[in-house]
């Protein structure tokens, strides 16, 4: 599939009609279909569109790294179809305070940049620059039923999060939120998406929303794909107080930090009080934690690791992690610094062009929807 020349009333091969529930009626589902996944990837990358992104909140931290960002480097390096969108949008559905959105804007792409992304091979946006994807809202929401919303367990626990912080009841952007992304992901033809096991829920209501838009308005030649879920390679990386990294909670290790930073965030990390170390991610979620660290920089598996350090305890193993760290992220340290002293003009480029190309696919996307429901006036 070409960026810049969408389909027109036409799908890749994953828009073929499932039996609803498809492969992310559970979590172990989506991880065998995952490893059949990623075979067709090796082979044929192309045929694969992704569409994947972050809300710009801050600077990014070492669990985006870990958990999305390199992840996302190694499809688009495989030679899948990448579309990137800074979900600006998004930031506004559980606070009043966006912030500097401009700013936070520019700290996600230096990130993305650093950590390898390439605006060439992959199409970076941001929500509101492409005005079609919120036109596409709306006949996608009455494809879904508020109880169907209400259910979705990601926005329940968001809602929860958002009263105890704000003191009020859901938004209406809030209770949406999996209908926007649905939006996002099939303006493009996605037909991929990577996500953690807790983010199925959202990906069940984008596959239902495809799939009740080819019932009712494609039924002989289905429009957009149910899109396949991608269980990602990735790790929850624990903050230096031994909860999920959150730069909401101020624990996190951000990818532009310092060495001097890093060597002090790994110095507060929590361990325990056993002196020898082993892989034991429920017993020992701190340690596991650092070995899982410390395995994605060194290119050995938690185990090794863990039984190479052995008996030298946990003062050791935070060694050893931090030096990995350290060296492990200086090539993008260094490349994020060379982004950011050659000022904003090059990143407002970049989202330049990935704008227009967004704007370009959703614009014929929407057009497309609107003949199929006979409102091309």
């Amino acid at each position: 599939m070409s960026v810049t020349t969408p389909p027109e009333a036409t799908t890749p091969p994953s828009a073929t009609p499932r039996e609803p529930g498809g492969i992310t009626r559970s979590a172990a589902a989506a991880r065998e279909r995952t490893a059949v996944l990623e075979g067709q990837i090796a082979r044929n990358p192309g045929e694969y569109r992704v569409l994947t992104g972050d809300r710009p909140t801050g600077a990014l931290h070492l669990g985006h790294l870990l958990g999305t960002v390199a992840n996302r480097v190694r499809l688009q390096d495989l030679g899948v179809e990448m579309f990137l969108i800074v979900a600006d949008y998004q930031v506004i559905t559980d606070r009043d305070d966006a912030g500097d959105l401009p700013a936070t804007v520019r700290e996600v792409l230096l990130d993305y940049l650093a950590a390898g992304l390439d605006p060439e091979r992959s199409t970076v946006f941001t929500h509101s620059a492409v005005p079609a994807l919120n036109q596409l809202l709306l006949p996608f929401l009455s494809l879904v039923t508020v109880a169907e919303l209400e259910r979705n367990p990601t926005v329940k626990a968001e809602a929860e999060a958002a009263l105890l912080r704000q003191k009020r009841g859901i938004s209406g952007l809030l209770l949406t939120y999996p209908v926007h992304q649905a939006a996002d992901i099939l303006f493009c033809h996605g037909n991929l998406v990577p996500v953690g096991v807790d983010q199925l829920p959202h990906l069940e209501i984008t596959r239902t929303v495809a799939r009740r838009f080819n019932q009712r308005y494609a039924a002989a030649r289905p429009y957009f794909p149910e899109p396949d879920a991608l269980i990602a390679p990735s790790t929850t990386v624990l903050g230096d107080d031994g909860r999920r990294m959150s730069k909401s909670r101020g624990n996190a290790l951000e990818l532009r930090a310092s060495d001097d930073d890093t060597v002090a965030f790994f110095r507060r990390a929590k361990t325990d009080a056993e002196r020898v170390i082993t892989f034991e991610p429920e017993r020992r979620p701190e340690i596991a934690n650092l070995l899982q660290i410390g395995a994605y920089f060194t290119k050995m598996s938690p185990e090794a690791l863990a039984e190479e350090i052995g008996s030298a305890g946990a003062g050791r193993l935070k060694a050893v992690v931090t030096e990995a760290v350290v060296e492990g992220l200086r090539p993008l340290r260094t490349r994020r610094r060379e982004l950011a002293s050659a000022g904003p003009r090059h990143l407002d480029e970049v989202l330049a062009r990935g704008n227009a190309r967004a704007n370009e696919i959703a614009d014929r996307t929407l057009d497309d929807v609107r003949g199929l429901m006979g409102m091309r006036y």
